[in-house]
């Protein structure tokens, strides 16, 4: 483990302030009061590492426990979040050592087969194991450009409301709909009562967060969390709708949705800034291109025990196969595993046998949410074939039936 130049110490709950001013200094943003308060109340303390130069907060790194949904399963995760360094203390191997600890301390509790991430810049985390295992698309596009498809079924009600009116409903479908998304995150009634948070300092102008549900025969079957911002150019108007969730259990709910979205009167902009690389919207549209869709990441995974990662997970086709996995951090990882799995369930354990693959531990972790092809890796020279055909074998297997998505950003 790397030594740090400066103590290391597990802050105290009273110590959030500071850390909230170290944060907003990296990252160029203000102190706000209301803003810090609302963060305030997912802060995890326990899960925290703090630098400290003499009075001052220099460095810092968290994580929240939440769940997060794999293909077929749902695993603890540590979500890594609020790593940061001062700028007056950077290159100082303070980040190295608070990662690397971090890492060490997460493998040893023995809870979290996996750490993920949303990272500032992305050349940052591959030399600690993290591997981009999630994109999304960000949209921005003129609404007058588009038409979607007429309902071809029975219309559903719409209702607009005051989102924290409607929590209860609104993560009860959450749940439902999560069961079947890589990439969504578990959300109590804290992080409830956070991701709906409506910040003024957050809202650039716009209105208040409303919500857009979607009322089927059997209740709320979709919703939609925006906001809208006005805008004129000379006399005619230009308001932007800005979305932030869509949620929606089955194809006339979500075409529902999103046909208000895009025919919000006075409005003829809209963006979306965490839709799936297979978002539907895409297939629906009648000129896809105007979407204006460019591709960016969003979750990166960090596998920190591989047996128990590998296992948790189901696999879209039968799988056995031996894997060769380097880890530089963590030597626990390092060896040959035999996978085996498929739908219904899998098993990995420490091997003799000859492997058939090799990778780092930073391309399982790309594998692990089903949205990055092992023909791709491979093709990169990041997976090697040792055996001739087993890329073909189990490419299928550590794929998907829906891409991984992000949601919120932690």
């Amino acid at each position: 483990m790397t030594e740090l130049p400066l103590p290391v110490v597990v802050p105290r709950a009273e110590d959030f302030d500071k850390i909230a001013r170290l944060l907003a200094l990296a990252f160029h943003g203000g102190f706000d009061p209301e803003l810090v308060e609302v963060d305030r109340g997912i802060f995890e303390p326990e899960r925290s590492l703090l630098v400290r130069d003499g009075a001052t907060t220099v460095a810092h790194v968290g994580a929240f426990t939440r769940d997060l949904s794999v293909p077929g399963a749902s695993v603890p995760a540590a979500h890594v979040t609020m790593v940061s360094v001062a700028p007056t203390h950077r290159r100082r191997g303070l980040l190295t050592g608070l990662m690397r600890r971090q890492l060490r301390e997460v493998r040893d509790a023995g809870r979290e087969p996996v750490a993920v991430l949303w990272a500032s810049e992305g050349r940052i985390y591959p030399r600690f194991g993290y591997g981009l295992a999630a994109q999304r698309l960000i949209v921005r596009c003129q609404t007058t450009e588009l038409r979607l498809p007429e309902p071809t079924s029975a219309a559903g009600t719409l209702r607009l409301d005051e989102p924290a009116a409607r929590q209860g409903e609104l993560a009860r479908l959450y749940d439902r709909v999560r069961a079947d998304r890589p990439g969504w995150s578990y959300r109590d009634e804290r992080w409830w009562g956070y991701v709906l948070a409506d910040v003024k300092a957050l809202r650039g102008g716009a209105t208040e967060r409303r919500v857009l549900l979607h009322e089927g025969p059997d209740g709320v079957d979709g919703y939609a969390l925006f906001r809208t911002k006005e805008e004129w150019d000379g006399g005619s108007p230009k308001g932007e709708v800005r979305v932030d969730e869509v949620v929606a259990a089955n194809p006339a709910a979500y075409l529902a949705l999103w046909r208000l979205l895009l025919s919000i009167d006075l409005t003829r902009q809209l963006s979306f800034g965490t839709a799936a690389v297979d978002e539907p919207l895409l297939w629906l549209v009648n000129e896809p291109r105007r979407l204006g869709a460019q591709l960016a990441d969003a979750l990166w995974v960090r596998v920190v025990d591989v047996p128990a990662a590998l296992a948790a997970r189901r696999y879209a086709t039968d799988i056995d196969v031996v894997i060769e996995v380097s880890d530089d951090l963590l030597p626990e990882n390092a060896g040959r595993w035999r996978l085996v799995g498929g739908p219904s369930g899998a098993t990995c354990t420490a091997t003799d046998a000859p492997a058939q693959l090799a990778c780092d531990v930073r391309s399982l972790g790309e594998l692990y949410l089903g949205g990055t092809g092992l023909g791709a890796l491979a093709a990169a020279g990041r997976v090697g074939e040792l055996v001739p055909g087993t890329v073909a074998r189990a490419a299928a297997a550590f794929g998907w039936h829906r891409a991984p998505a992000p949601m919120e950003v932690f």
